[in-house]
């Protein structure tokens, strides 16, 4: 018999929880269900299987990764926006190790369409960047380019990969210089790909 008050939010929440002690990989319904007390078939009524556990574990991690985020950007510009988003951006990906990793892994957009962690997600990543006076296709590319920066960088951190004698802090703060003078001189998209952008 499940445990009174179990629910499919405090499934993931529990999900989320447990990636951060053991690796996002490691979470599986059996391990959930020995935290809570009950039986696997019990965790079936909440959620209706690993995939679907992996999905809403990916899209909980995005949104508060995301607030987190507009808590950080707000009021700001340029720059100072800039900074303001990856040091919140670092900040997830290292204290949540296991719900970042969540936040990398496909879902199929037809499921995530109309969440509102995607919308905000959108709003804010292209608000700051429209500020540099991006439009499509540019503020795709500025997008991919800002999310590998980041998640490369992150990637790297969090497994020891930068073994030079160099501040990590200190090299952070020049990629970000470097992406924001890469932001305000960007190679804007000119021809037949701008006009199908704008046409779409």
């Amino acid at each position: 018999m499940a445990r009174a008050g179990l629910s499919g939010e405090r499934v993931v929440a529990a999900a989320a929880e447990l990636a951060d002690e053991v690796g996002f990989e490691r979470v599986t319904l059996s391990a959930l269900a020995r935290r809570f007390g009950v039986k696997d078939a019990s965790l079936y009524s909440h959620v209706r299987g690993m995939e679907d556990l992996r999905t809403r574990l990916a899209l909980y991690a995005g949104g508060e990764l995301i607030d987190q985020i507009a808590v950080a950007v707000a009021g700001r510009a340029g720059r100072e926006a800039l900074a303001a988003f990856a040091g919140a951006y670092r900040a997830y990906a290292l204290r949540h190790p296991g719900r970042y990793a969540a936040t990398q892994i496909r879902v199929d957009q037809s499921l995530i369409a109309g969440t509102p962690a995607l919308r905000r997600t959108a709003e804010i990543t292209y608000g700051m960047l429209r500020g540099y006076g991006l439009e499509e296709p540019d503020l795709t590319d500025a997008v991919r380019l800002l999310r590998s920066t980041f998640h490369g960088y992150c990637a790297l951190e969090s497994t020891g990969g930068f073994g030079a004698d160099r501040d990590v802090q200190t090299s952070w703060d020049k990629a970000v210089d470097a992406l924001h003078l890469a932001l305000e001189h960007w190679p804007r998209e000119t021809g037949p790909n701008r006009k199908k952008a704008e046409e779409r």
